[in-house]
C-alpha cells in the first residue's frame, strides 16, 4: 500500500491517526529507502545502518529495495558502505543555536537514556561534528566498500534493463506481500501473469520456500530453491 499507516491510530502521536488510504496509488508514487538524513542524523550520534546490522543483512535489504518498483533513494555514501556517522548539525546563530542545542540534549535525556549520558551527544554546533559528517570518497577503492560498491552497480544495471522497462505494467499491476517467518514474498501480478516476484529470506538460517510463491524467469539471485539459503533474495520477471 506505499505506507505502513493508513489512518490507524499513532501510539507515537497519541492515539491520533496516522496516514490515510493509499493503495490505489501506483509503486511509483513512492520512494523506498533503507535509511535518510533524519532516520541517520536524529540518532543520538547519526551512526549508520552498517554500524547496526550485518553486511549480509545490508546486501539482503539493498537487494529487495534497489529492484523493488518504487524508485530507491540511497543515502551519501550508502552505495559503498560508509561507515562514518551522520550526527545531526546546523549553524544556527545566537538564541535559536542554544535552543538546539539545548533540545537535542533534552530530548535524548528523556527518550534515549540507554545511549548515556546525554552531555556525550556531539554539539550540533559544533564544527567537529560537522567533519565527522563529511564523506571519505577515497573508501570507495578499499574492502569491502569496493565490493558493496560493485553490489549496488549489478542492482542498478538490473533494475535498468528489467525493472524499468516494465514500470508502465507494473504501475496497473496487483500487488501482495506476505511475511512468513523470516520469509518475505512479493508478487505484482496482471491477471494469471506474474509480472514481477521476490522471495527472500531475511534470516540467519535456512527457512523453506513458501508453496504460493510463483517463480518465472529469474533476474537476480537465481530461481529460489526449496531450501532458502540464509539472507538470499531472488527476483523473477514474466518475461516479455
Amino acid at each position: 500500500s506505499g505506507f505502513a499507516y493508513q489512518g490507524e491510530p499513532s501510539r507515537h502521536r497519541n492515539s491520533a491517526p496516522r496516514g490515510e488510504p493509499s493503495a490505489a496509488l501506483p509503486p511509483t508514487a513512492f520512494v523506498h529507502f533503507l535509511q535518510n538524513h533524519d532516520q541517520v542524523g536524529n540518532r543520538p550520534f547519526g551512526d549508520r545502518l552498517t554500524a547496526l546490522a550485518k553486511p549480509e543483512a545490508v546486501a539482503a535489504a539493498l537487494a529487495v529495495m534497489l529492484l523493488a518498483p518504487a524508485p530507491p533513494l540511497l543515502f551519501m555514501g550508502e552505495e559503498w558502505g560508509a561507515t562514518q556517522p551522520f550526527p545531526f548539525f546546523c549553524d544556527f546563530p545566537g538564541d535559536l543555536g542554544e535552543a538546539v542545542r539545548r533540545g537535542r540534549r533534552a530530548e535524548f535525556a528523556a527518550h534515549f537514556a540507554d545511549f548515556g549520558a546525554a552531555d556525550t551527544v556531539p554539539d550540533p554546533l559544533s564544527e567537529e561534528t560537522f567533519r565527522a559528517a563529511v564523506l571519505d570518497w577515497s573508501a570507495r577503492e578499499r574492502e569491502p566498500h569496493a565490493s558493496r560498491l560493485a553490489l549496488v552497480r549489478a542492482l542498478l544495471a538490473v533494475r535498468r534493463r528489467f525493472i524499468v522497462p516494465r514500470l508502465a505494467a507494473l504501475e496497473a499491476a496487483q500487488a501482495e506481500a506476505r511475511f512468513i517467518g523470516p520469509v518475505l514474498a512479493a508478487r505484482w501480478a496482471a491477471g494469471e501473469a506474474t509480472l514481477l516476484a521476490l522471495v527472500a529470506n531475511l534470516g540467519d538460517g535456512e527457512a523453506d520456500l513458501p508453496p504460493w510463491a510463483r517463480a518465472s524467469r529469474p533476474i537476480w539471485g537465481g530461481a529460489p530453491p526449496p531450501r532458502l539459503p540464509p539472507w538470499s533474495v531472488s527476483w523473477t520477471a514474466e518475461p516479455r
